[in-house]
């Protein structure tokens, strides 16, 4: 059956993967725009702005991934636009879905499992507490301020989403120049854990999350098999047929990065998409030697 989904974000990665899946399937995509005049099949916001809840009255679902690009050097003014394009964003799209006359049956807003923290080798899952650190704070902050969709009665579900991977952007595609020049290596010490997920996994797991009534709250979007950075590194050399011995010291990428390397290059969050296969998802690529394979045409 097909119904009206509203994304944000929907030029982004997620966004675009989404809109594309979900519309191939048959339904009606409406995506949210910064214009003065959006066009057909589009509605205006400022994550900023208090939005008219008529205009996203009638919906199905809800799709939330706009958020400012966490990667560069975290200044004040940096963090300022990371915490607030989520948080306030996420408050605004909350309060207009409670007050419109014709709610959602789903409300699905991005999150990350940057909401864990620095956490070694600690298996975790969505019951685990949040950790600390701007990152971890910023995620804590974005899942309460769907707080208002929630009190009204939409079934809210906050992604915690792991690394993802794509041909078309992400981790992997920052990656692959310089390891295609034999220039890859470790970061840091290499034992901090990665959770790693396949970009058709997102679409395939956000449409179960839409179908599964069940799930609510914050679930895990990760694949079931984390690796360590040294692991991810050799398996991606290995994939290319080129040499992984040129590591990434961690005082350069704090000289270079600042705060976000620690919380986001260095950082080790072993996590487990606990919910996901406690409702029968079936991930397409569980390891990540398939899921490099794919998506490097091997």
């Amino acid at each position: 059956m097909s119904s009206r989904v509203l994304i944000t974000g929907a030029s982004g990665l997620l966004g675009s993967a989404m809109a594309l899946s979900l519309g191939s399937s048959g339904h009606e995509i409406v995506r949210a725009v910064r214009k003065a005049t959006p066009g057909p099949g589009e509605v205006p916001w400022e994550p900023d702005k208090a939005l008219d809840p008529a205009l996203v009255s009638g919906l199905d679902a809800v799709l939330h991934f706009a958020g400012e690009n966490i990667v560069g050097r975290w200044t004040k003014t940096k963090k300022d636009r990371i915490r607030n394009s989520r948080v306030l964003g996420t408050r605004v799209l909350a309060d207009a879905l409670a007050r419109t006359s014709a709610q959602p049956r789903v409300f699905v807003a991005a999150s990350a499992i940057g909401y864990y923290g620095n956490r070694g080798d600690e298996m975790l899952t969505e019951e685990s507490a949040p950790g600390s650190g701007f990152l971890a704070e910023t995620c804590h902050q974005w899942e309460a301020a769907t707080e208002a969709a929630s009190r009204a009665g939409i079934r809210v579900v906050s992604i915690r989403m792991g690394v993802v991977l794509s041909r078309t952007g992400g981790a992997l595609d920052k990656m692959l120049l310089p390891f295609k020049l034999g220039l890859g290596g470790r970061v840091g010490s290499g034992r901090q854990w990665w959770s790693w997920i396949h970009i058709a996994d997102i679409v395939g797991a956000v449409e179960h999350v839409l179908r599964n009534e069940s799930l609510r709250g914050p679930v895990n979007l990760v694949a079931p098999h984390p690796v360590t950075n040294a692991e991810f590194t050799s398996t991606l050399g290995r994939m290319l047929h080129r040499p992984t011995i040129f590591p990434v010291p961690a005082f350069a990428l704090r000289l270079a990065l600042g705060e976000m390397a620690d919380q986001a290059l260095l950082a080790s969050q072993r996590v487990g998409p606990t919910r996901l296969a406690a409702t029968g998802y079936a991930f397409r690529f569980p390891r990540l030697d398939g899921a490099l394979r794919d998506l490097l045409g091997k």
